[in-house]
């Protein structure tokens, strides 16, 4: 039966596991950024002529070699059950984005013939098309691409993970435009130029002599591409300096997960925060960070007051994640969060993390099916949080936002969170869950593109993984142990200088202001397209 669901030929399954496998590392930590600007065509180069079942099987093939290989780090999470389960369930999902993009693809190629081919007569079928069939089809390609991405990001509470823009992370000068566009206008320009690569290497194989027909394939993407380099050039020239800058100490205690669900761990938990930061309180900090659920209980009256205590002994400010809890009528509600004290020993605010994770902060269905709390390590579910709540630093005049865990992955959730007198972002996390892998790359260079979208820094402090700060150029500063450790993994804490308004207001950029028009753009546009192709196709019967 499994052998009947794969494609016929195998030449064609290979070619969908490479396209996969260089998409999968084309993210961290491999970062092969070049692969993924090759991927996407080789993907539909296996499925030339197919126009069916079999190019939607051939993407779920590629898929399942990316995210299998991608997210690997799944298999490391201490849960009672093998982890294996969700590793599986959730590559089989994410790749059906992959093939629905490969079927949608190949069904709006601008052929009326629904012959399936062999793979070696899909090269002359592919070139029954004129030049401007294969432009406008590949530019349709991209779109999918990237409205299947704003879809992934946003189903069932969304998964924005890997995006293939973030591929692109190091290429300062190429994603500057993302703060116009999104991360999603890098995916659909890498996208458009991998398919048009795919139109242009058919061009060569189909007439070699003729260097023309493979150049026209490519030399408007190519072009876009060079227009976004040389903007980005432009913009990193003239990117303003902030006048001043806030010294933080971002604390990384590195606790292993299973020490935090360890009742027994948590003195020898809290008192190793403690010494890490009464050694970064000898550097003087403006503002001493704590990660995500860094307290080892709720932020009750006990911890409040050792809390307080430390800030107004020290006359700093401390922002910390801590579980919290809520009486609710005859019920209490649990929610993740994040607080500040003042150095007066106030605390002036709180934010509750509003983008929980299925599974590991809430079950879905849990009242009507109780038993699915027994695969996973969730006991009391958290309630979402309803707004962002920004912390006013009033004797730094400083505002930020708090974003916690993977809440700075989502776009359209990130730009919620600034206004023009917002300093700084500032995201902690618990990355514990995942060992020492490729987890705490693949996140923090997600964080890279709220930076550039919204214009300003943000600051990561993590439970285990990349504590650093990104500039609003999406440079990332820190990133290593100040003794030259390169492991990003260790416990410490490190001291960063970021730079500020000082009570200016930010100019906001065209993406905080309207979001994902493009994306939003994308995806009516791959509504309305195989709509129109098909009302086209059956003008012409």
């Amino acid at each position: 039966m499994f052998r009947k669901w794969l494609p016929a030929e195998p030449v064609r399954c290979g070619l969908a596991l490479l396209a996969g496998l260089m998409l999968a590392v084309s993210f961290p930590k491999w970062s092969i950024a070049g692969f993924a600007w090759i991927a996407p065509g080789l993907l539909l180069a296996s499925a030339m002529g197919s126009r069916g079942k079999e190019a939607f099987r051939l993407g779920i093939i590629a898929g399942l070699a990316n995210w299998l290989t991608g997210i690997y780090w799944l298999l490391l999470m201490p849960v009672k059950f093998a982890p294996i389960v969700g590793w599986l369930l959730l590559s089989a999902f994410l790749s059906l984005y992959t093939g629905l993009w490969t079927w949608l693809a190949w069904k709006t190629y601008p052929l009326v013939s629904n012959q399936e081919l062999a793979f070696r007569d899909a090269p002359r079928w592919f070139y029954g098309s004129t030049a401007f069939q294969r432009l406008v089809w590949s530019f349709s390609c991209a779109a999918f691409w990237t409205a299947i991405e704003m879809i992934q990001g946003r189903f069932l509470s969304g998964f924005p993970w890997n995006l293939l823009g973030t591929s692109q992370y190091k290429m300062l000068h190429l994603i500057q435009f993302s703060s116009y566009t999104g991360v999603y206008g890098v995916s659909f320009l890498v996208a458009w130029f991998s398919v048009s690569l795919l139109c242009a290497m058919v061009a060569l194989v189909q007439n070699p002599a003729n260097r023309w027909f493979t150049v026209r394939e490519i030399i408007l993407p190519a072009s876009v591409v060079v227009l976004a380099v040389f903007s980005g050039f432009s913009i990193l020239r003239h990117a303003q300096t902030a006048p001043n800058t806030i010294k933080m100490a971002l604390v990384q205690p590195s606790i292993p997960q299973i020490a935090i669900w360890d009742p027994d761990e948590a003195g020898a938990r809290f008192q190793q925060l403690v010494v890490l930061t009464r050694n970064a309180l000898a550097e003087s900090p403006d503002i001493v960070v704590w990660p995500e659920a860094a307290l080892p209980t709720h932020f009750d009256s006990t911890i409040q007051q050792i809390l307080t205590g430390i800030a107004r002994q020290h006359k700093v400010w401390l922002i910390f994640g801590a579980d919290d809890q809520v009486p609710k009528g005859a019920t209490t509600n649990y929610y993740n969060s994040a607080f500040a004290i003042s150095p007066d020993g106030r605390v002036i605010g709180s934010y509750q993390k509003r983008q929980l994770v299925m599974f590991g902060e809430y079950v879905p269905l849990s009242r009507f099916l109780p038993f699915l709390k027994d695969f996973t390590q969730v006991y009391g579910e958290f309630t979402p949080g309803k707004a962002p709540i920004p912390f006013h630093l009033d004797t730094l005049r400083i505002t930020t936002s708090v974003l916690i865990c993977f809440e700075d992955l989502f776009p359209h959730l990130g730009r919620e969170y600034v206004t023009t007198n917002t300093d700084f972002l500032l995201n902690l996390t618990n990355n514990g869950w995942f060992g020492e892998s490729a987890a705490q790359w693949q996140h923090a260079v997600g964080a890279i593109f709220r930076a550039i979208e919204n214009g300003l820094p943000l600051v990561r402090c993590a439970n285990n993984g990349l504590t650093c700060w990104i500039d609003a150029q999406g440079l990332m500063h820190d990133v290593y142990f100040p003794d030259g450790s390169k492991n990003i993994y260790r416990a410490g804490y490190k001291i960063a200088q970021v730079p500020i308004l000082s009570g200016q207001s930010r100019a906001p950029t065209f993406y905080t202001i309207h979001g994902d028009v493009f994306g939003w753009a994308c995806v009516a546009f791959t509504v309305a397209f195989p709509l129109a192709s098909f009302v086209m196709r059956l003008a012409k019967r």
